[in-house]
């Protein structure tokens, strides 16, 4: 049995309740502990840790990141949730649970920069990382052992301890043989965990846990699969791989795999984001065209900057709508030419909402951009001169804004937003 202690390092192959070097309790115990190599890291309530660590007046106050009376919570603090509120749930219902909850709009300017810190010090330790989101990634750590001095699991500790004392953020880190294995055991220990599923107990470990747990089960897909007898990932398990692939296809047979805990995707850092989008609910439905325009150019604005900032320009925009009576309405538009911009955006997007918005009542519009290539590989005369002109303006703001703050330049038609 291998023992590593999460506060000093201290490593042995003995029997410890406690850390000899440093009596720390917080050891971790496992027989394939430094044998293992692929690592899921999530960060612990991510946004509201942000806002936290940069307001300390906050720490031991409950908070919840979202917005309007009609919006969805999208991050809530430890502290909330002891009172029931969790991500994607309705803000009426967490100002209810949790009445005393300091409630603040999302920066994801800040949750960006952050980010970027944390995959910084990742990318310090392996190449082969792959980004999920803003606050997750997998890591491969094969072959880093003479590189680093230390196995894997040594490695991640002092990563995580890394994190927290120059970041002032907290996450968890899930170490097994596979992605699909290291994504579960990242959530069995927050905040602040480390946690272990090795190959031999794999299917053992996943046989109690609901089907849902797995990629690619939705709601949906768990009614149809409980609805013919499989509720638990055991009872995939136990379930012959040629009755679920003729069933369900390909993914019934991967579900046959992962339910055996077995997963032989790569970690692939070189993976390409597929879309960006930005979208916002409203505290009231909205019927008139102009009020409807008035919040879409700001979700342009900001889609756009993301995608200046990643050096990418898109061809593909999808307009979204959310009825009032919750009916989802999606349109897209391929572009002649990819584009950086918010005005080339708005200009598309608005078009399709001016025939999509005939008096009609919204509670929710987004706007996304896709098809993406590297803005390097555009041609210099591929821009309108139209184009060129708006994307010269839109990087001066971007300079201003990141010298000045979000704030140093608004447009006309935002405000009073």
């Amino acid at each position: 049995m291998s023992i590593l202690c999460r506060d000093c390092l201290w490593f042995a192959e003995v029997p410890a309740s406690r850390c000899p070097e440093c009596a720390s309790p917080r050891l971790l115990a496992h027989p394939e502990l430094m044998t293992l190599h692929i690592a899921h890291l999530d960060c612990d309530a991510f946004y509201a840790s942000v806002e936290k660590r940069d307001r300390p007046e906050l720490r031991d106050r409950p908070v919840i990141v979202g917005g309007g009376k009609r919006g969805v919570v999208t991050t809530a603090c430890y502290i909330a949730r002891l009172s029931g509120v969790r991500s994607a749930m309705p803000m009426f219902k967490a100002r209810r649970l949790c009445p005393e909850a300091v409630i603040l709009p999302p920066d994801f300017a800040r949750y960006r920069a952050a980010s970027r810190l944390i995959l910084e010090k990742l990318r310090a330790l392996t190449p082969l990382v792959q980004s999920l989101s803003l606050d997750e990634a997998w890591l491969d750590l094969s072959g880093t052992e003479r590189l680093h001095g230390a196995a894997p699991a040594i490695i991640l500790a002092r990563l995580q301890r890394e994190i927290q004392r120059d970041l002032g953020l907290g996450v968890s880190i899930g170490l097994a043989p596979n992605r699909f294995l290291a994504k579960v055991a990242s959530d069995l220990d927050k905040p602040k965990g480390f946690a272990v599923i090795g190959a031999e107990e794999a299917e053992r470990f996943l046989a109690p846990r609901p089907i849902s747990i797995l990629p690619g089960v939705g709601p949906v897909f768990a009614r149809a699969l409980e609805a013919a007898g499989l509720r638990k990932i055991g009872d995939l398990a136990r379930t012959d791989p040629h009755h679920l692939a003729d069933r369900w296809g390909a993914h019934g047979a991967r579900l046959a795999d992962l339910a055996r805990g077995r997963d032989t995707r790569a970690v692939e850092p070189d993976q390409a984001r597929k879309s960006l989008s930005a979208e916002t609910t409203f505290n009231d439905d909205l019927i008139a065209l102009a009020a409807l325009e008035d919040r879409l150019w700001p979700l342009c604005d900001r889609v756009a900057r993301q995608v200046r900032s990643e050096r990418i320009a898109g061809r593909v925009v999808t307009l979204k709508l959310r009825t009032a009576d919750f009916r989802i309405v999606t349109r897209r538009r391929t572009l002649p030419r990819a584009t950086q911009t918010a005005k080339t955006l708005f200009a598309y997007a608005d078009d399709m909402l001016k025939r999509e918005a005939r008096g009609g009542a919204y509670r929710l519009i987004g706007v996304g951009l896709s098809g993406f290539v590297e803005a390097r590989s555009l041609d210099g005369d591929l821009f309108a001169a139209g184009e060129g002109r708006a994307l010269k303006g839109e990087t001066a703001v971007d300079r201003l804004r990141a010298r000045f703050g979000p704030g140093a330049v608004v447009r006309a038609r935002n405000l009073g937003q």
